[in-house]
């Protein structure tokens, strides 16, 4: 190990993969409108995992599929053992799923989970933590941070402060830090939803869908309303299978006007306090519809949305 007066430097990779067939990491990392998401839910689980927003950085994010891949590099070997405590304990695992799931606005994000330090994985021997330290304190850092993970950090760091101050908050260190994303509340949960939510980089009050935002949608929605209502059915029971077919069946004389507002009423009235402006622009990201959620949240006032 380093003697007193060294440093405590070393660098580990952490592979990550979604056991989910439809979720592929490495895509929404390659997203420009997703990656902001990802790279937040990876700060914020490094954090929980060592106790601090600064106890692990973060070198470089590659994309090799099916694996998103973290390169870490650690400056303190306490930080180091407390990181590797809860890998090894699935604190880690249970804190990046949960911070996924409210970022990218999904139910659940299975995961896969592997650390390795140089050739050395680090899985086969977490039971003898002095050995997993000296491999990760071997393996030195090969690279200074990406620019692009620099830009993520100071967006992150301007969106913090930004929401402390509206809070009349005091933020240090990025703590308290809450995911402002665009989140899909579990059915049943007792949580209110969250009061701001983030579209493109930009943060909206997390209000109740208005007569004006019902009628907005209905009328510029077009073919994709059933598209959208299968995504607002993941959190709503009320739009279960066949409930969506038989709507389209029940107004298929009135046209896509009328099948899309009766869809979306179904939602509001089943969700109450629930049917959030936030989970309709999730909805209506996950299928394409940008130009329509841009027009919901003001954004800019074309006349065809579709």
């Amino acid at each position: 190990m380093a003697g007193s007066s060294t440093p405590w430097v070393g660098s580990a990779y952490l592979f990550l993969q979604s056991t989910c067939k439809t979720i592929v990491l490495p895509s929404l990392y390659e997203s420009s409108q997703k990656k902001p998401n990802v790279f937040m839910a990876l700060k914020l689980a490094l954090a929980d995992s060592t106790g601090s927003m600064n106890g692990v950085d973060m070198l470089k994010v590659h994309c090799s599929h099916p694996h998103l891949i973290v390169q870490l590099k650690f400056c303190k070997q306490e930080n180091c053992r407390r990181f590797l405590q809860s890998y090894r304990e699935g604190a880690l695992q249970k804190s990046l799923q949960s911070h996924l799931q409210l970022s990218l606005a999904m139910t659940m994000v299975p995961l896969e989970m592997e650390l390795k330090a140089g050739s050395e994985h680090l899985d086969n021997m977490l039971r003898d933590e002095d050995r997993c330290l000296e491999c990760i304190f071997r393996e030195k850092p090969d690279r200074l941070r990406d620019e692009e993970i620099t830009e993520l950090e100071e967006r992150l760091k301007s969106l913090t402060l930004h929401q402390g101050i509206n809070n009349n908050i005091a933020v240090k260190d990025f703590a308290p830090l809450k995911s402002p994303s665009l989140p899909h509340p579990s059915q049943g949960s007792s949580l209110p939803p969250p009061v701001t939510f983030i579209f493109q980089g930009q943060q909206f009050d997390n209000r109740k869908i208005t007569p004006d935002d019902h009628q907005k949608f209905a009328k510029f929605v077009s073919k994709k309303w059933k598209q959208v209502g299968r995504s607002l059915q993941k959190s709503c029971r009320a739009l279960r299978d066949p409930v969506i077919d038989n709507l389209a069946l029940e107004y298929e004389r009135e046209g896509l006007y009328e099948q899309a507002y009766q869809m979306l009423l179904k939602f509001i009235e089943s969700e109450g306090k629930k049917a959030t402006i936030a989970r309709l622009i999730a909805a209506l990201e996950e299928n394409g519809l940008i130009s329509l959620a841009e027009e919901l949240l003001g954004l800019h006032y074309s006349e065809d949305c579709s």
